[in-house]
C-alpha cells in the first residue's frame, strides 16, 4: 500500500511540474498575435490603411526591421492603432509578437 501511495504521490509531482513548465512558456507569437493584432491586422494586412501592411517591404519603408522596432511602435503607435502598454502586452509577449510578424509576413 505504501508503495502504490508513493507512486501515486511521484506521479502527481511529475505532472505538476511538467504543468508548470508549461504555463511558464505561455503562448506562442502566433497565440498572441492572433489575440491581440489579428483583428485589425488579417493574414498581415491593415483594415484601418490597406496600403499600410505588416509585409516585409512595407516594414522596412518605415525603417521597421527587428522586434525592438515593432515593439516600440506598438507601446506608440500612430493614430488609428490601439496603444499596447507593458500591462497589457508584456515586453516578453510583446517581443513573440515581433518576432512572429517578422517571420511570417515577409
Amino acid at each position: 500500500m505504501k508503495k502504490v501511495l508513493g507512486i501515486t504521490i511521484a506521479g502527481v509531482f511529475l505532472v505538476s511540474l511538467c504543468s508548470m513548465s508549461f504555463a511558464e512558456k505561455g503562448k506562442t507569437g502566433e497565440e498572441l498575435f492572433k489575440e491581440h493584432c489579428a483583428v485589425c491586422h488579417p493574414d498581415g494586412g491593415n483594415i484601418v490603411d490597406p496600403e499600410d501592411t505588416l509585409r516585409g517591404k512595407i516594414l522596412k519603408a518605415h525603417k521597421i526591421t527587428k522586434p525592438a522596432d515593432i515593439v516600440k511602435k506598438m507601446r506608440n503607435p500612430g493614430p488609428g492603432m490601439t496603444k499596447f502598454d507593458k500591462k497589457t502586452i508584456p515586453d516578453k509577449d510583446a517581443k513573440k509578437i515581433a518576432e512572429y510578424i517578422l517571420k511570417t509576413f515577409k
